[in-house]
């Protein structure tokens, strides 16, 4: 399954509580270099190829997969706040919208809806297409707290540091403590 990010969410932090956080009261001289640090924090953490593996920011996904499974179609990067559409390439190829009575929303799911069947489609690696709204409303304070220490590590400690035995990004015991309960470890 492929996932596409159609709408990107907003970055986790703002200025203003960077500005807060990294006692700049007010100081523009460096925000630049601060909403970098925004935005490269924010894409490590959220979206589908982030660290907590689920969708922080309210975002639009598509997931495209071959077919559609026995009985439901899996929504990757909960949590799920609304499906948009389904579309499938029907046997001839015709993209089709598939009518909302078919399927049911359940969490981070579609079901096939009682006593209906799903179609028959094409045999292409990306024939099912469905778009759904994903995130929180309002990102939970332990990973705005999580990533405004980032971005105060990130300010604090401007050289790079290797670290031969990861290849990952360093976070502080703090971070990872706060982090862990959203983080989706599959």
């Amino acid at each position: 399954m492929r996932l596409l990010v159609i709408t990107p969410p907003e970055p986790l932090i703002t200025w203003d509580e960077a500005d807060a956080q990294l006692n700049l009261s007010g100081d523009t001289s460096e925000q630049g270099l601060v909403e970098l640090y925004i935005k490269a924090v924010s894409a490590h953490l959220d979206g589908p190829e982030g660290w907590l593996g689920r969708a922080v920011g309210v975002q639009t996904l598509e997931a495209r997969g071959r077919y559609f499974s026995e009985s439901e179609f899996d929504l990757p990067r909960p949590p799920v706040i609304s499906v948009t559409s389904v579309k499938y390439l029907d046997t001839e190829g015709v993209e089709q919208l598939l009518d909302s009575e078919i399927y049911e929303p359940r969490g981070d799911t579609i079901v096939r809806a009682h006593g209906k069947s799903w179609p028959a489609v094409r045999s292409d690696a990306e024939s099912v297409r469905v778009r759904y709204q994903a995130g929180y409303a309002e990102v939970p304070w332990p990973i705005k707290a999580a990533a405004m220490l980032m971005i105060g590590d990130l300010f604090a400690n401007r050289e790079t540091v290797t670290d031969l035995q990861s290849s990952r990004i360093v976070m502080s015991a703090t971070v990872e403590s706060l982090l862990s309960p959203y983080r989706i470890w599959a």
